[in-house]
């Protein structure tokens, strides 16, 4: 059984969704699709809890148990590299994660399994920058992944807030 909810967030509404056991996926609805769908758990509940509390300043790491579903033994250590060595206002980049995860995935293929990671914003996809600027974001609104990469990284204070 899949639980679900949903939260408004300065980069847009959120949704996260468990299976009881641990948090299975967050995303962001497009078109709000998906974002009133199922019934919150108590985990559910404790997500929504945590990342509100993350969106306003109160929270640095969130405590909730994660699976990731199925995924390559060279994804799966990328991601769990990053969820429990890149803290709050922190980035590394794409190279950098890599080493850190023992894999031999070249920084490319980084790219592509951040693109792909099922529980953004708690496995925190939006840490991981190019060696030479932001790099890319596929969460937020429609259209605005890097602005929402932008916001986060400055709401952690792993950037300077932009003059305009």
């Amino acid at each position: 059984m899949t639980f679900r909810g949903a939260i408004e967030t300065p980069v847009g509404v959120v949704a996260v969704e468990s299976d009881g056991a641990a948090i299975t996926r967050v995303t962001w609805p497009r078109g709000g699709a998906g974002a009133d769908a199922g019934e919150p758990d108590a985990l559910v509940h404790r997500a929504l809890a945590q990342l509100t509390a993350y969106f306003a300043g109160e929270l640095q790491a969130f405590d909730l148990p994660v699976d990731l579903g199925r995924q390559t033994d060279a994804t799966r250590a990328v991601l769990m590299a990053l969820h429990e060595t890149v803290g709050h206002g922190e980035t590394v980049t794409y190279g950098e994660l890599a080493a850190r995860s023992g894999t031999d995935v070249p920084a490319r293929g980084i790219g592509a399994i951040m693109g792909a990671n099922p529980i953004p914003l708690i496995v925190p996809c939006h840490r991981v920058v190019a060696s030479d600027g932001l790099g890319g974001y596929s969460g937020g609104r429609d259209g605005e992944g890097l602005l929402t990469k932008r916001w986060l990284l400055e709401h952690e204070g792993a950037l300077p807030t932009a003059l305009f």
